[in-house]
């Protein structure tokens, strides 16, 4: 086969394809529109159904991940509508089947990525906590929930720094709410000496919490005796606090309890003794320290207890 000949066959493909192409441009004009519409027509309607939602109080979070799953869904409608229009039907299912391999092989490829973001979408409809709640995790992170993502939930602890906190650990492990029942229970240890009277002890303990702050009035003041230490006897005195997302006086109201405690007993007589130690001497003990100081002859005790050092030549 000449050159000449080549050309030709060059000229008559080119020609065609041309051709084709010529008559595709109202198709290719209007696939286009189409795209673009549809682009658009993603974004309006997905912040049209966000506003809506966040209008009927739908929760934040909720209202964003369906407003995202609304884009993506009429952004591919659009793509699908204008590949159709240019007649690649086959292209559109291929792209279907290469997508669900994709899907598949990242499914595997990224499962705590995925365990974490279906973890978010269950926190995230049945909501366990919200923003604002005071959360405890099992490996011991607390504090306050400022952020719920689809992969990740923060967590503002009471030092300052924010932890972020994979979903997935929320939703697999046991967490505590601690602001779901709206009240928690502030319990103050102390003990007082065997020689105080019991019962005056508790009047004065129920005087002294009383005006606690963010204690709820219609909840009594109780007091738990719990064992008979070494030096004293103890208990916990049980106080029920207001606490909600609004209201998180725990801490300032141990403070204030701890504080009313000893004032109250300084005022009373009530003594919240130190360890008491006895020191055994002697080689099989029961020797006191001042036989044994007297048996050595190292020091002279006097007649006011006290010992002094005695000089040998």
């Amino acid at each position: 086969m000449s050159t000449g000949e080549l050309l030709n066959q060059l000229f008559e493909k080119l020609e065609g394809w041309a051709i084709a192409f010529a008559r595709m441009l109202p198709n290719i004009a209007l696939a286009i529109l189409i795209f673009v519409l549809g682009f658009f027509a993603a974004r309006v309607l997905s912040n049209f159904a966000k506003k809506q939602m966040i209008k009927y109080h739908v929760d934040k979070t909720i209202s964003g991940f369906l407003g995202r799953i609304l884009f993506i869904g009429v952004l591919v409608l659009g793509v699908m509508v204008g590949l159709s229009i240019l007649n690649l039907s086959g292209t559109v299912a291929s792209i279907l089947a290469g997508l669900g391999i994709i899907g598949l092989a990242l499914g595997f490829a990224f499962q705590d990525t995925a365990a974490n973001f279906m973890s978010g979408i269950y926190i995230t409809f049945n909501h366990p906590f919200a923003i604002g709640d005071v959360i405890k995790a099992k490996n011991g992170i607390m504090g306050n929930v400022i952020d719920i993502s689809l992969r990740v939930t923060k967590v503002k602890t009471f030092d300052g720094p924010v932890i972020y906190v994979p979903n997935r650990f929320l939703f697999e492990d046991d967490f505590t709410n601690l602001t779901e029942a709206g009240q928690r229970r502030l319990r103050v240890a102390v003990g007082v000496s065997y020689g105080d009277d019991l019962d005056k002890v508790e009047r004065i303990v129920f005087e002294a919490l009383e005006n606690t702050p963010g204690r709820i009035s219609g909840e009594d003041i109780t007091i738990f005796w719990e064992e008979f230490g070494d030096s004293s006897i103890n208990f916990t005195a049980n106080i029920w606090l207001d606490y909600s997302k609004e209201n998180k006086a725990f801490v300032g109201a141990k403070n204030y309890a701890i504080k009313a405690l000893k004032k109250a007993f300084d005022a009373n007589d009530i003594m919240i003794p130190f360890p008491i130690r006895t020191l055994d001497f002697g080689i099989k003990g029961g020797v006191t320290f001042k036989e044994e100081v007297q048996e050595s002859g190292v020091l002279e005790i006097n007649k006011n207890g006290q010992a002094n050092g005695r000089h040998t030549d």
